[in-house]
């Protein structure tokens, strides 16, 4: 019994010798309250030193961004200003390039914009989102409207032609995309209304330059790049997108509802989209089907000169080329410290549309404006399948945490899809080179009909070399100066002024 109380008192006293111990260690007050976040608002410095991210203008869940972009630049074969046409200017050679000139640029590094987005729950990990956005002109604060660019043109001579080019970007208010669905972690999202192709996100994603108009050829010409061939693909109007992204790993379906009478620019169209990150890489595959899709153009004379008299043409009436497309694409980027890596491939196949109305046709297409085919070879413009297939490769190098450089080269080619072997002795329109051809003084042929320029369909080539500097002095703003060399062979020359191209280009742009 002694014992036992011996071990009873010393079994106290050590746990009252704990309790003090682990009482000395206590804390005698609170723990300080963390630092408060600064209030990005505080200042107009405060706000440009902060990113859209860390401090969105929101509320209520609904969120308003965008972009302005103002520059100028001078290119040795310019086009004329034209405030409808998206990127105001055609720093890519173009077929109404010619001659030197200094111009204003707007949207060099990217198209000024404004939008709203939100993100309201509805459920536990559900959302109700939407987002609906819209590019102008930053100069005259017109809206972004290719196929108006087209009109402005439509019967005015190639030589005195501004600025232009066919164009997703129409309707106005939502030229750049308008949708709405729901979300959640586990299963996805699910949007209707019109929508960026998956092409055209990635090739923003995987171009060096984000698809900048002043230094991408991909990013300038949505027709060789995100609408895989035909401009008007790069945003499908009347469209349900399926997305998943989660562990790395994305998988997507963008399906157009519905033909031209549902306000779309073809009478049916599909992408898929596969894709992962897996530590620094990233990639994407992209497949695209569609069916009696619509490209247009301008006449560049007096349209009742080139429809039938007897046609109720406008002077809003365009040329329509109606073909079916097959495109896969491919593209990747790898970073590793501060050197980020980019390269892409896609590869299209057209021929001719599937179901084509006999005789002169007119329907509205894309902004409603009203396109005819059956004149010329619109609505049969590929004897032999036709593939237009585009490469690049580029590199980001961040010298600073806010001072950027980067380069980029672009590479296109198309087949000779005339279906022809002959040479100009036996056919006005023939791709192949006849090296036996005399002037009429008697020298050798002039050096663009060796090269096959003489019909669009020979094979040819179109190549871009770029390189930029961008500069952040606060997060908001972009100080960026570069230059992009074009330039054309063969069949893709076919028609042009001017072959080549340099354009230098510098500006700012504020982010919101």
């Amino acid at each position: 019994m002694k014992m036992l109380k011996s071990i009873l008192l010393a079994g106290g006293a050590l746990l009252a010798c704990a309790a003090v111990a682990q009482a000395a260690d206590l804390p005698t007050k609170k723990a300080p309250a963390p630092a408060p976040k600064p209030n990005c608002y505080a200042t107009l410095w405060s706000w440009l030193d902060s990113t859209p991210a860390d401090c969105p203008l929101s509320y209520w869940g609904v969120t308003f961004y965008g972009q302005v972009d103002v520059g100028g630049g001078y290119e040795t074969n310019a086009a004329k200003f034209n405030n409808a046409y998206a990127q105001g200017v055609q720093e890519l050679i173009s077929k109404q390039s010619h001659g030197a000139a200094w111009q204003a640029v707007p949207n060099g590094l990217s198209q000024s914009n404004i939008g709203v987005k939100w993100k309201e729950p509805v459920a536990s990990d559900w959302f109700f989102v939407g987002d609906v956005n819209f590019g102008f002109d930053p100069y005259s604060l017109q809206f972004a409207d290719g196929p108006r660019s087209l009109v402005e043109n439509n019967t005015t001579p190639q030589f005195k032609q501004s600025a232009n080019g066919d164009s997703s970007r129409t309707y106005g208010p939502i030229n750049a995309r308008a949708f709405a669905g729901f979300s959640n972690q586990t299963w996805g999202t699910l949007t209707y209304g019109r929508h960026y192709a998956f092409s055209n996100d990635n090739d923003n994603f995987y171009d060096p330059f984000g698809g900048s108009y002043a230094f991408s050829l991909i990013g300038n010409s949505s027709t060789i790049g995100g609408g895989l061939g035909d401009t008007e693909l790069a945003r499908f109007n009347n469209s349900v997108r399926y997305l998943y992204a989660d562990h790395g790993v994305r998988a997507g379906v963008l399906s157009q509802v519905g033909g031209y009478a549902a306000g779309n620019n073809s009478q049916y169209a599909i992408q898929t989209d596969l894709g992962f990150d897996w530590q620094g890489l990233s990639m994407d595959g992209v497949y695209m089907y569609a069916k009696d899709a619509v490209s247009l153009g301008a006449y560049g004379a007096a349209v009742d000169g080139v429809l039938s008299k007897s046609f109720p043409a406008t002077a809003d009436t365009l040329k329509a080329t109606i073909e079916n497309m097959d495109a896969f694409q491919i593209a990747a980027k790898y970073k590793w410290q501060q050197l980020t890596l980019f390269a892409g491939g896609q590869m299209t196949q057209f021929t001719n549309p599937s179901d084509l109305p006999a005789g002169i046709v007119s329907r509205d297409f894309n902004g409603g404006y009203p396109g005819a085919y059956g004149v010329g070879v619109q609505g049969n413009a590929f004897p032999t399948a036709r593939w237009l297939d585009t490469a690049w490769v580029g590199a980001k190098y961040a010298v600073l945490p806010n001072l950027d450089l980067v380069s980029g080269y672009y590479h296109v080619w198309q087949n000779n899809y005339l279906g022809s072997t002959q040479t100009f002795t036996g056919a006005a329109a023939s791709c192949a080179p006849n090296t036996k051809l005399v002037s009429a003084v008697g020298g050798p042929a002039g050096p663009a009909t060796l090269k096959g320029t003489n019909s669009a369909l020979c094979s040819g080539t179109e190549d871009a070399v770029s390189g930029m500097i961008d500069w952040r002095p606060v997060k908001r703003l972009d100080v960026y100066a570069g230059v992009m060399y074009s330039q054309l062979t063969g069949g893709l020359a076919s028609g042009f002024i001017a072959t080549n191209n340099t354009a230098f280009t510098g500006g700012v742009r504020l982010s919101f």
